[in-house]
């Protein structure tokens, strides 16, 4: 029971993978670089069904092991690899691509006033300001920042736009500012961007496309062996490919949605990939499930088309993340990621309570996608009045 709390609790660096990677990239490139880090994160699946049986075999011919001690020295292996990178994270990662992630307003402030704005707009998040912020005209020091205290740097005349940047009015640029730098929430604020539309409705795609990845997971291979007679290794090594896929398809969904993006400058054409995407897995699924089919060509086909569009579902929907609520990308981030291992939790009791009848389970997975697709495609993909991650 330890064991499986700390293994769910490495689960969980997902999210905070998602919110470091979207504070390095602008709203047009961030789907890009989600999907591919959380695409080579859930190719890791796929890679875990190759790896550690070669390594337990090899403990067991080679070490001559017991079965029985053999698959726990193999943990081992996996072990050492995420204690490495942890440490190497930690020596080498910086927090944000301008420095200390409790000085990232700072920055924000220096670039308002390099364009002849004033200061006084943006929270600091507590008292992190440097010593030579403190200083006073009189060369005092003034007493340490309270949190509704805001910082001020002396602004430079305004200077017009350079060649390649967007051209905004003051006005833009202040609101931008205030609703971009990601802020530490009241209890009240968290709890109104949990339930607000536009976070409930990345949470339901997610719900859909990441629950049915996770639950069809887990019985792909004995679903293989119950129609093919393939043997558990020949159809694990199948089943492994449904996530190896993650690494090309995944990255696909998050690089078409910055695409289209960029062309539209509209934040509702990722939306409309995220549901077409959606829809189009629902689709795939009551094929695989209605045919049932035992003829290999046609199973592995079915489940290669539903995996292209699940799993650039899943890269589009943190495309369009951090779009919402950019203050709190957090709340934003983690209550879709949640939402996506309940709907794992969902759909795996369904195939509990279907015994056997794997084909069924995943058509009403698909009926369920694109029922849930439909219900929540009408809501604006970011609230009305919000400034910032337009």
């Amino acid at each position: 029971m330890a064991c499986r709390f700390f293994v769910g609790i490495l689960g969980g660096s997902f999210v905070p993978c998602q919110v470091w990677s979207t504070g390095f990239f602008d709203k047009s490139v961030v789907g890009t670089s989600n999907a591919i880090t959380a695409g080579l994160g859930n190719a890791g699946g796929g890679i875990t069904y190759f790896l550690m049986p070669t390594i337990y075999e090899s403990f067991v011919a080679d070490q001559g092991l017991k079965p029985h001690v053999a698959w726990r020295v193999t943990f081992i292996v996996p072990f050492i690899c995420i204690v490495v990178t942890a440490i190497t994270m930690l020596l080498v990662c910086p927090d944000t691509p301008t420095g200390k992630w409790s000085e990232r307003h700072l920055h924000v402030q220096q670039n308002l006033a390099g364009h002849g704005i004033s200061g006084d707009i943006v929270a600091a998040p507590g008292t992190i300001m440097d010593d030579k912020h403190r200083h006073s005209s009189s060369g005092g020091t003034s007493p340490p920042a309270s949190d509704e205290e805001k910082l001020q740097f002396e602004a430079a005349p305004r200077k017009s736009s350079v060649v390649g940047e967007a051209e905004m009015g003051e006005q833009a640029m202040l609101d931008t500012a205030r609703g971009e730098v990601v802020q530490n929430p009241t209890l009240k604020e968290a709890l109104t961007v949990v339930f607000s539309l536009p976070t409930l409705t990345t949470a339901a795609c997610y719900f859909c496309t990441f629950g049915a990845e996770l639950a069809i997971n887990s019985i792909l291979g004995t679903y293989y062996n119950l129609n093919f007679k393939l043997g558990q290794k020949e159809s694990g090594n199948w089943a492994a490919m449904f996530g190896l896929l993650n690494v090309v398809f995944r990255p696909i969904g998050g690089l078409v949605s910055d695409f289209i993006f960029r062309k539209t400058q509209s934040v509702w054409s990722k939306k409309i990939w995220l549901h077409s995407l959606s829809i189009m897995t629902g689709a795939f699924l009551i094929a695989i499930g209605a045919t049932n089919s035992h003829h290999q060509s046609t199973m592995f086909g079915l489940v290669a088309g539903m995996a292209f569009f699940l799993e650039a579902a899943n890269g589009a929907n943190y495309s369009l993340v951090p779009h919402v609520h950019p203050h709190a990308n957090g709340i934003v981030s983690g209550c879709t990621g949640a939402a996506g291992n309940f709907g794992g939790i969902i759909f795996a009791i369904i195939f509990r309570y279907l015994p056997g009848q794997y084909g069924k389970t995943i058509w009403i997975i698909g009926v369920m996608t694109m029922g849930i697709n439909a219900l929540v495609s009408w809501i604006p993909p970011v609230p009305k009045g919000q400034i910032g991650g337009r």
